[in-house]
């Protein structure tokens, strides 16, 4: 147990060290008092967004210096208060929302400071992902948390392309958590539909913790339709596929990549002449075969 953990510690002069400090994501009553002492005693906060945290600061009446910390100057920034925690510094870090170097800034200047020596610890609260997950309906035993997908088309369905036959050979069937933005979730939910097909089982939490909090529960093609029924989608999204996958696309037929490896595997057919059928039944060409067997073949 460390000095910043200790039984009373709330009547103690706050440790020297670097503090990762989760703010709410949306409701302030979220925030726990342990941070607002953290926040209250450290020497500076150093802001994904000052002006953003500031409002945070103001409501909970805290006047701690702050100083920017973003994506734009997170290296230079990070070196800067390294040199401040060698001193016998007090720094929080904490972004916009939730848990700092969780798809904000916050992971740099930890590992500066594990390398430096320099003691690091994390003040836990909100986090949009666990949130989300929790309350999907789909299984939290086990969970991959991947981020942003790519924001241009090809490069997110290729993501997907791949991640859906990385996840085939996924024994625990892990949940696939994402964060998404929400001009772009109608777009990403039909790249889920035409990778996964449209019976795949997902969750979407929009607003999570805000006053306008809503879970859609179904498949993709329900979940879909439910935002395309929408004159407009706002608001912070987590989107989440179950882990398990099958064979087949919306329509209930084999995927190209899977017929392929049938042919291969049952009628013992060259790889060529089983492209050559299976593009000649789908009415495709040859390249365009080739080209979808090489995005899901399995090396």
């Amino acid at each position: 147990m460390n000095a910043a953990e200790t039984p009373g510690a709330e009547t103690k002069p706050l440790a020297p060290g670097l503090y990762l400090v989760a703010t709410p994501i949306g409701n302030l009553e979220d925030i726990t008092l342990r941070a607002l002492r953290v926040l209250r005693s450290v020497d500076r906060i150093a802001c994904e967004d000052t002006r953003q945290t500031a409002k945070l600061l103001h409501h909970f009446g805290i006047s701690t210096p702050t100083v920017s910390y973003h994506q734009h100057n997170e290296n230079a920034r990070s070196s800067e208060l390294i040199e401040a925690l060698r001193s016998g510094g007090r720094i929080a870090v904490v972004s916009d929302a939730g848990m700092p170097g969780i798809a904000d800034p916050g992971a740099t200047i930890a590992f500066d400071a594990i390398a430096a020596g320099i003691a690091v610890y994390p003040i836990p609260g909100a986090n949009a992902a666990l949130s989300a997950l929790i309350a999907s309906g789909l299984s939290a035993a086990s969970f991959v948390f991947r981020g942003f997908l790519p924001a241009k088309e090809g490069q997110r369905k290729s993501a997907l392309e791949k991640l859906r036959t990385s996840m085939r050979s996924d024994i625990g069937a892990s949940t696939q958590v994402f964060y998404e933005a929400p001009h772009r979730i109608v777009d990403t939910l039909a790249d889920v539909v035409a990778v996964f097909g449209g019976s795949h089982r997902v969750a979407l939490a929009r607003e999570v913790t805000k006053l306008h909090e809503e879970f859609v529960r179904g498949t993709a093609q329900e979940v879909l339709d439910t935002l395309l029924a929408r004159p407009i989608v706002r608001g912070e999204m987590v989107l989440l596929l179950e882990g398990s996958v099958s064979n087949k696309t919306a329509e209930g037929q084999l995927t190209l990549a899977a017929e392929v490896r049938a042919l291969m595997l049952n009628e013992n057919m060259e790889e060529t002449d089983a492209l050559k059928r299976v593009a000649k039944a789908r009415g495709i060409g040859k390249s365009e075969a080739y080209r979808e067997w090489q995005r899901h073949k399995v090396r």
